[in-house]
């Protein structure tokens, strides 16, 4: 096999990257050890997706994603600016060094169980074969109507499902539509591409070891990386933090009503409910800001609830987390008010009372000129 390797890349020295591709031939199936490895692997992580899994949110696997984005901006036939990283969910694992061609490894976990070789074939393959798409990109531009200054997307990557099956996905835009996916190891059109869509997918179905490469990224390298971060990285994954919740009042949206608004800060995970409740009715009409992140990797969100002036009694926010072990969190608006009044009148006092200590002394020391005392 080293052999092998050794008189590729002695081809690919004496010839462009793009001949390479075009030469080589289709490889056989993936090893039946490699696969099996992976359906050890998801035997072996059931306990862990379990506790990932677990707590009061139906949204819980929709942080078990792994991605990988892509993205060139084709500027003029001379100039392309490309940007890579990898997130697993709504976490950053993996930059890219545009200048050394190197994955960036943004955790100690971030590696997984790839080992230096699979690694170094990684940055391989994203390094080629963003050498050729360009290339291609621009040789075919007039032919597919990509107008410059054009954007390309490609987003890649493997999910993890409920009961442990793993897909892969690939997709691929143009200025920000779908135009290519890739399955069973073939480039297929979108259906709303139209004939631009089949023109691509024609010719980049050619470069038969670009397909193999992706092929193996997704049904091989990319479930075994998954599966692996997943447990080395489960001291952060896990992590519960709670959460941090008051309320406050927004602009005035009209007259005679009010904007209530329930804040949610500094908790992990990120699946988190928040409800603003009279009794045990949903109140109707609330507005729910996007999750964002803080700085230290926790999450904070708004939520905005309009109601007439005179209909906010017994409104309360009603926060429930995993980190919470099944206290909720209840913030009741007139417990709000209340303490914000005392804390007026807690203000107040203290200048009331400086105000009046200091007219006394002005008063005390005040000589009147014309008094008879001073003749």
């Amino acid at each position: 096999m080293l052999k092998a390797r050794e008189e590729k890349k002695g081809r690919l020295n004496r010839g462009s990257v793009e001949q390479f591709y075009l030469k080589q031939k289709p490889k056989t199936n993936f090893p039946e050890k490699e696969i099996t490895s992976v359906k050890e692997m998801l035997l072996l992580y059931i306990p862990l997706l379990a506790v990932l899994a677990a707590g009061d949110n139906e949204d819980a696997f929709q942080e078990q994603i792994f991605k990988m984005f892509h993205s060139s901006s084709f500027y003029n036939r001379s100039w392309v600016k490309i940007r890579h990283s990898a997130w697993l969910g709504d976490l950053q694992t993996h930059g890219w060094d545009n200048k050394s061609g190197s994955i960036i490894f943004l955790h100690p976990w971030s590696t997984g169980n790839l080992s230096e070789e699979e690694i170094k074939e990684l940055e391989k393959y994203s390094h080629e074969f963003f050498i050729i798409m360009p290339q291609v990109f621009h040789r075919h531009a007039s032919q597919w109507k990509f107008k410059y200054p054009f954007e390309i997307q490609i987003t890649m990557g493997c999910e993890l499902h409920p009961g442990g099956a793993i897909v892969d996905f690939y997709q691929f835009g143009y200025q920000g539509s779908d135009l290519l996916h890739f399955q069973n190891n073939s480039w297929l059109p979108s259906p709303k591409g139209g004939t631009r869509a089949q023109d691509v997918s024609r010719q980049l179905n050619q470069y038969l070891v670009t397909k193999k490469m992706v092929q193996k990224i997704l049904s091989d390298t990319c479930p075994r990386l998954l599966l692996s971060i997943l447990e080395a990285g489960k001291a952060d994954l896990q992590r519960e933090v709670k959460p941090e919740a008051w309320l406050s009042t927004g602009p005035n949206p009209g007259p005679d009503r009010q904007m209530l608004v329930c804040h949610v800060s500094g908790f992990h995970p990120k699946p988190i409910w928040v409800k603003w409740m009279r009794g045990e009715q949903l109140q109707q009409g609330k507005q729910q800001s996007g999750i964002l992140p803080n700085a230290d990797g926790t999450w904070y969100l708004q939520v905005f609830l309009e109601v007439e002036t005179t209909e906010t009694s017994g409104l309360y926010c009603r926060v429930r987390h995993s980190s919470l072990g099944g206290q909720d969190i209840i913030l009741y608006l007139e417990r709000h008010r209340s303490s914000r009044g005392w804390i007026i009148v807690a203000v107040m006092v203290p200048l009331v009372l400086l105000t009046a200590l200091a007219f006394g002394l002005r008063k005390r020391c005040y000589v009147d000129p014309f008094s008879p005392s001073n003749f």
